[in-house]
């Protein structure tokens, strides 16, 4: 079993990614304009 294939740097890796994803979420929601921006566009579809 090669390093990259255990199953510890698997799961280490992949909860790096999500947490990463989650950051930059975040960081978003914490824009006003950026909020504004998407409840336009959501009341864009009604």
């Amino acid at each position: 079993m090669t390093r990259l294939q255990h199953p510890r740097v698997v799961t280490a890796v992949v909860w790096a990614i999500a947490l990463v994803v989650l950051s930059g979420v975040f960081m978003l929601y914490t824009r006003p304009v950026f909020m504004v921006t998407l409840i336009d566009q959501l009341w864009a579809c009604f």
